[in-house]
């Protein structure tokens, strides 16, 4: 199996996808808020879906409050629907929501699932994915806030189990219940690939 040395990875920003809804416990907002001081605290840009409402609008404005850059990218159909923030670094109007994905994917260096609903798990697992066929070298994680995803984790273990997930790849998607520990995991995790790689190095210099 190839190897490459072991060294922290270096970050410049984090996609972070997050619900959208108003319809949630402020323990929600919490998280979302919890996600931006680690982020800000450690000198990381925020990648997001560029909502003002929800779980994106609580990420972005604690971030913003905390000094660090914000780049919301939204699709101009839900400009409306999920109220653009007005109020970030930059907003990137795009025409599709692929459009959207790419270029999300594009600015960031590592990517996080707050809780969220359709939308977070498709975005999430779509760029597990792309890590897994090396169409880049960048961790995925999943913030398990108040146990939202114990019964996520729990599937994915048994699609491993069942070896509809190789056993190899189950790390690839890192899972903790705060950000601080999510972050330093996605770091530091070992990236397998199709070929038998083991990417331990950052992507970059």
């Amino acid at each position: 199996m190839l190897v490459c040395p072991l060294r922290m990875r270096r970050f410049r920003r984090v996609c972070v996808y997050c619900g959208s809804s108003n319809q949630v416990d402020d323990k929600w907002r919490e998280t979302a808020r919890a996600m931006a001081k680690s982020l800000a605290q450690r000198g990381l840009g925020v990648v997001f879906g560029g909502g003002s409402v929800g779980l994106m609008g609580a990420l972005a404005d604690a971030a913003l409050a905390q000094g660090a850059e914000v780049i919301g990218v939204i699709p101009k159909k839900l400009l409306d629907l999920e109220l653009g923030h007005r109020g970030v670094t930059e907003l990137v109007v795009v025409e599709t929501m692929h459009e959207r994905k790419h270029r999300m994917a594009e600015l960031s260096d590592a990517f996080v699932a707050l809780p969220g609903g359709w939308g977070t798990l498709e975005e999430i697992f779509e760029v597990t994915t792309w890590t897994q066929l090396g169409y880049h070298e960048k961790p995925v994680g999943l913030l398990n806030a108040h146990g939202y995803y114990d019964s996520l984790a729990a599937f994915l273990d048994q699609a491993t189990e069942l070896g509809f997930i190789r056993r190899p790849h189950r790390p690839i998607l890192q899972i903790a219940p705060d950000a601080d520990e999510l972050l330093e995991r996605l770091y530091r995790v070992e990236l397998p690939r199709l070929d038998g790689a083991v990417l331990r190095g950052p992507s970059g210099p």
